[in-house]
Parts: C-alpha cells; sequence; structure tokens
C-alpha cells in the first residue's frame, strides 16, 4: 500500500511540475480597438502631436529602443513626461493588446 501512495504521489508532483499555463496571444484587434479610444488622440497614424520626434514608426521606436512589445507595455502602464500613465486604467491584457497593435502597425508603416 506505501508503494501505491508513493508512486501516487510521485506521479502527481510530476503532473504539477510539467503543468505550464498557457497565456492567450495578444489580440490585435482589440488592441487597435483600445488604441483608438485611448491613444489615437496623440498618436493618430503612429505619430506624436505633442512631441512630433517621438513618433510610433518603425525607425522611431528602434531608435528609442520602444521596438518590443515589454518596453511598450512599460510606457503605457506607466507613463512618461506627458504621456499619462494608463495602468490601472486599462487591463493588463489590454496593454499587451496595445503594444502587439503599435508593433504591428509599425512594421506596416502605419497603413
Amino acid at each position: 500500500m506505501k508503494k501505491f501512495f508513493f508512486g501516487f504521489f510521485i506521479t502527481c508532483l510530476t503532473l504539477v511540475s510539467f503543468h505550464t499555463q498557457v497565456e492567450a496571444a495578444p489580440d490585435v484587434m482589440n488592441g487597435g480597438n483600445i488604441f483608438t479610444a485611448n491613444c489615437s488622440a496623440c498618436h493618430a497614424g503612429g505619430n506624436n502631436v505633442i512631441i512630433p520626434d517621438k513618433t510610433l514608426k518603425k525607425d522611431t521606436l528602434t531608435t528609442n529602443g520602444m521596438n518590443n512589445p515589454d518596453a511598450i507595455i512599460y510606457q503605457v502602464t506607466n507613463g512618461k513626461n506627458a504621456m499619462p500613465a494608463f495602468g490601472g486604467r486599462l487591463a493588463d491584457t489590454d496593454i499587451v493588446d496595445v503594444a502587439s497593435f503599435v508593433l504591428s502597425q509599425s512594421e506596416k508603416g502605419w497603413d
């Protein structure tokens, strides 16, 4: 009986240790909707009406080290200078979706 419980325990432990949470892929369409509702007043077409040199265009994102999801997520969440923080106003998943949208649009040239 001890062997059975020991084997059962090891099996359960193995299953738990190999269990990984699958995260949903970013939803670019939702990101576009969130962007339109919250960001487009200042960033329509990937531009920046407050600081014209800091656009969301691919070359500018690359120059400023903002060409990856983590950097954009951080900026949207915490804000910087004239950009307000959206952490607490937007769900974390919405911020991830916005970052995905911004990067996808920068790749397309914001057409």
